[in-house]
């Protein structure tokens, strides 16, 4: 049965909010990761207001599948997002990155603010997204698992000892999602060290792979349906982003990495979000 889509009309809006909230937080917090923030957007809008069944009423619901962030950096488009969704209120987001604040600069496992795990350590969110797919399949219940990595991260080799023992178990419960913007902290990815070609890595560790533009609703609802009626074998979405989407002097820049925009910067991105 399929399952009915939000307005993409609606969600156009809710990401051009959710990017100007993004960069305020960085900017009152003064420091944070802007760029790989930035590209997320329509991924996680997309997941919370199609894809995932959850509840955030009852955060804790049994039933809920759950979400996994192992690109952690990117922790202040979930918690936007979160906000929207109704796990908190928004005045919380103001508090990103200060002294006791609940929302850190790595997401910190808290289930009432529906964070899933404790993220960040780049390459581990999918060994930790494949152990609560295993126990959904152990405990025959059926919520399932996604986890969105960046594309940087898969450098790291427990990414692989993951995938392989996800497709080894046959966890069609298990979604992986790649922000791939293909710029990392040092710069571009193919410049670094390359991980091309990532289609067919996947597929060798025998993954359904499925490809998409990462900023395009319909290509995600889309995306998301393939691999929630792929049986057998893991799906793994490979979205096509753009480094700092939606801010001009921001996108496809490595400089953007791990740098909070200043005042004047916020106000003159915010002038150009406003335009589109």
């Amino acid at each position: 049965m399929m399952r009915k889509r939000p307005d993409v009309n609606e969600l156009k809006e809710k990401a051009l909010k959710i990017r100007g909230t993004i960069l305020k937080m960085l900017q009152i917090a003064g420091s944070g990761h802007t760029g790989g923030s930035l590209s997320e957007v329509e991924i996680i809008l997309s997941l919370y207001n199609y894809e995932l069944s959850h509840n955030s009423k009852k955060p804790d619901w049994p039933q809920r599948d759950r979400f996994i962030l192992s690109k952690g950096h990117g922790c202040p488009t979930l918690y936007a997002v979160l906000a929207d969704c109704g796990y908190f209120s928004e005045d919380l987001l103001w508090t990103l990155r200060k002294m006791k604040s609940k929302l850190q600069g790595h997401p910190q496992r808290d289930i009432s603010l529906g964070l899933e795990a404790s993220t960040g350590s780049l390459g581990q969110g999918l060994s930790i997204a494949l152990g609560l797919a295993l126990a959904a399949k152990m405990d025959n219940r059926d919520y399932r698992t996604y986890c969105l990595m960046g594309d940087g991260e898969l450098q790291e080799g427990q990414i692989w000892e993951a995938a392989m023992m996800t497709s080894f178990n046959k966890l069609d419960n298990i979604c992986g999602i790649v922000d791939s913007n293909k710029i990392q902290i040092d710069g571009f990815l193919k410049d670094v060290m390359s991980i091309e070609p990532l289609a067919d890595k996947w597929q060798s560790f025998g993954w359904e792979v499925i490809k998409t533009d990462g900023h395009d609703f319909v290509s995600l609802m889309d995306a998301f349906d393939k691999a929630r009626a792929t049986k057998g074998k893991p799906s793994v979405i490979l979205a096509d982003t753009i480094k700092g989407k939606g801010v001009s002097f921001m996108e496809n820049k490595a400089s953007w990495h791990g740098v909070a925009p200043k005042e004047d910067e916020v106000k003159k991105a915010l002038a150009e979000l406003k335009k589109q």
